[in-house]
């Protein structure tokens, strides 16, 4: 994996904000999100990240991350107008 310049990462970053200005439908569209998100830094997902990794919630319950990098990033991710509580 090459370094990229801070110039190709600034066109790609503006590249994935033109193609993603109107995504909102969270369910179906979160891995491809983080697979292009990922791109502008010239990260392949799947070598440091993994989708719905299970985690345990209060009271014994099951729960899922939407992304977990571990020991750098998790996201939990909700479509556009949705509550995140």
């Amino acid at each position: 994996m090459s370094r990229l310049s801070w110039n190709e990462i600034r066109v790609r970053a503006h590249k994935f904000a033109l193609d993603w200005k109107d995504a909102k439908y969270e369910r179906g569209e979160t891995q491809s999100f983080y697979n292009d998100f990922f791109e502008i830094f010239g990260v392949p997902r799947r070598k440091v990240a993994n989708f719905e990794q299970p985690v345990k919630k209060l009271g014994d319950k099951q729960g899922f991350i939407d992304l977990f990098w571990a020991g750098k990033l998790i996201v939990e991710q909700k479509s556009a107008g949705r509550s995140l509580a």
